[in-house]
Order: C-alpha cells, then structure tokens, then sequence
C-alpha cells in the first residue's frame, strides 16, 4: 500500500513539474520576443528603418560598431503545442513597409501573457499579438 501512494505521489509530482517546464519555455519565448523588439527599436532610433534581415540565432545585430544585441536567442526546446513548427531554431524575423515595420513569428505551447498558445503569432512595432 505504501508503494502504491508513493508511486501515486511521484507520478502526480512529474506530471506538475512537465507542466511548469512548458510554461518556463513559454515564458523564455516570450522574453526572447520582446528583447529582440527593444534592439530593434535600438536600430531604428539610430538608423532610420529596420534591419532587413536578423541575423540567425547565437550572432549579433549590429550596424558598424554598434552592438543592440549581443547573441540573437534561440527558441527553447522541445516545441510545445501541435500546431507550432516542427523544428524551430530561429524566431522568424521579416522587414515590412519598406523598412518603416516589421514582423517576428513565434509560437506558444499554451496561452501565456493574454497571448494565444498553440498558433502561431507575430510581434510588430506595435506590440506582441
């Protein structure tokens, strides 16, 4: 009977910790998110537009000698949610509006922040949606 509760109370214990593994990564990716949009409100104070392109994760945005961010983040992993991309190593950036705009995709597992899980969704200038 003892093994039977221990046994019960160590399954219950590994299903909460998955749980609040998946919502840390949801977090990360969130966080990730908004420090990229701070360097590239940096860029665009100092040069005008937004970059055209962002460098892949583990490299720099940079513009001469100006660094607004050190190491572009990775999305953690493993994914969450069914309907994110398979295998994401990069948060998808793209210019917009000739400069003046951009967008970032990126995908939660679970809703997170008012933000919508299981889908993918984008950062502007204006915001995370």
């Amino acid at each position: 009977m003892v093994v039977a509760i221990i046994g019960l109370l160590a399954t219950l214990s590994m299903v909460a910790l998955n749980n609040a593994r998946a919502r840390s990564r949801d977090a990360k990716r969130v966080a990730d998110v908004k420090q990229l949009q701070t360097a590239l409100e940096l860029y665009f104070n100092d040069q005008g537009t937004y970059p055209s392109t962002v460098p892949t994760s583990g490299t720099t945005i940079a513009s001469g000698t100006v660094v607004y961010m050190n190491k572009v983040p990775t999305p953690p992993l493993p994914v969450d949610g069914t309907s994110c991309p398979a295998n994401p190593t990069n948060y998808t950036y793209g210019q917009t509006d000739s400069g003046r705009s951009y967008t970032i995709a990126y995908c939660l597992g679970n809703t997170t922040g008012g933000i919508a899980g299981n889908v993918v969704s984008t950062a502007t200038p204006a915001g995370i949606k």
